[in-house]
C-alpha cells in the first residue's frame, strides 16, 4: 500500500528546491556588488593588490571625501538633474498608467480592445529602432540639451497601463456604482476611490519607472551633449575614464549614484511582489 502525498505538501517541496538553487544564484549575483561597497572603502594600494583582498584592511573614508571635493564633478548638479528626470517621468507615467489601466478595465466603448492592444503591442518594438525619430522631433522642438527631452516622450507607459487594468479589474464595480450614486463625478471616482486601491501598483511601477530612469545612459547620452545637463551614469562613466585605475574612487562614485535606488527599493520593496504577482489577474 502506497502512501499518497498531499498537494500542499509536494508543493511545499518544489518551494525548498527551488530555494536551495536560488539562493545560491543570488549570492553569486550580489558578489560584483558587495566587491563594488567594499571597494570603495579600500586604500588605492589595497584595491590593486595580488592577491585581491575581499574585505579591507583597513576601512576609509578618504575615497567619498575625494569624490565630494573633486571641484570637476559637481556631484549636486548631477543628482538634480536625475532626480528631475527619475521623480517627474514617475509622476506622470503614475497618473497616466492608473487613469488609462482604470478607463480600459471599466469602461466598454467602441475600439477599446482594438486601442489596448495597440498600446500593448508597442511594447514588443526595440527603443532602438524609435531612437533616430525620436531625436529628430526633438531637435525640431528644440529639447535637445534639455531636461524636458527626457520627461515629455516618456509620459505614457504601455507596461503601465497593462498593469493598472489588471488590478483595476479587482475593485468591485458595485463600489464604484456606489459612488456615482452618491453624485461622485467619474474623475472623483478615479481619484478617491480607484487611486487608493491601487497603492501595491503604484508603488511598484514607481520603483520600476523611478530605476529605469535613474540608471538610463544610453538615450541620456544621445539628447544631452552638454555637461551641465548630463545624469549620473553618464558622469560616472566620464569619471571612470578620467581616474584611469584609481578603481577605490571609482566605486566610491558609483556608491553614491546607485544609493538612492537602495533607498527607494528599501521604501517599497515589500509591494514589489505583490505588484508583479498581481499582474496575472484575469482579463
Amino acid at each position: 500500500m502506497t502512501a499518497t502525498v498531499h498537494p500542499q505538501a509536494r508543493r511545499g517541496f518544489r518551494f525548498r528546491y527551488a530555494y536551495l538553487l536560488l539562493i545560491p544564484l543570488a549570492l553569486i549575483d550580489l558578489i560584483p556588488f558587495v566587491w563594488m561597497i567594499l571597494g570603495a572603502f579600500k586604500t588605492g594600494a589595497e584595491i590593486r593588490h595580488i592577491p585581491p583582498t575581499f574585505f579591507p584592511h583597513t576601512f576609509t573614508l578618504d575615497n567619498f571625501r575625494t569624490v565630494l571635493n573633486d571641484p570637476q564633478l559637481p556631484l549636486a548638479l548631477f543628482y538634480r538633474n536625475s532626480a528631475i528626470i527619475a521623480f517627474a517621468n514617475v509622476a506622470q507615467v503614475l497618473f497616466t498608467s492608473s487613469l488609462f489601466g482604470y478607463i480600459f478595465a471599466k469602461y466598454q466603448f467602441r475600439g477599446s480592445r482594438v486601442l489596448f492592444w495597440f498600446i500593448l503591442g508597442t511594447m514588443i518594438i526595440p527603443s532602438q529602432i524609435t531612437m533616430i525619430p525620436g531625436y529628430l522631433i526633438l531637435a525640431r522642438l528644440g529639447l535637445i540639451n534639455n531636461l524636458l527631452g527626457l520627461i515629455i516622450p516618456s509620459a505614457i507607459d504601455a507596461f503601465g497601463i497593462f498593469l493598472f487594468r489588471q488590478f483595476a479589474y479587482s475593485i468591485p464595480n458595485e463600489l464604484i456604482d456606489a459612488a456615482r450614486v452618491d453624485g461622485a463625478s467619474e474623475f472623483q471616482i478615479y481619484w478617491k476611490i480607484v487611486l487608493p486601491q491601487l497603492k501595491p501598483a503604484l508603488a511598484t511601477l514607481g520603483l520600476l519607472t523611478f530605476m529605469f530612469n535613474w540608471n538610463a545612459y544610453l538615450w541620456p547620452l544621445i539628447v544631452l551633449t552638454e555637461q551641465r545637463v548630463r545624469t549620473l551614469p553618464i558622469i560616472l562613466t566620464w569619471y571612470s575614464t578620467r581616474m584611469g585605475n584609481k578603481y577605490n574612487l571609482t566605486m566610491a562614485a558609483a556608491v553614491l549614484v546607485v544609493m538612492p535606488v537602495l533607498i527607494a527599493f528599501a521604501a517599497v520593496q515589500r509591494w514589489i511582489v505583490e505588484g508583479i504577482t498581481l499582474t496575472g489577474m484575469k482579463g
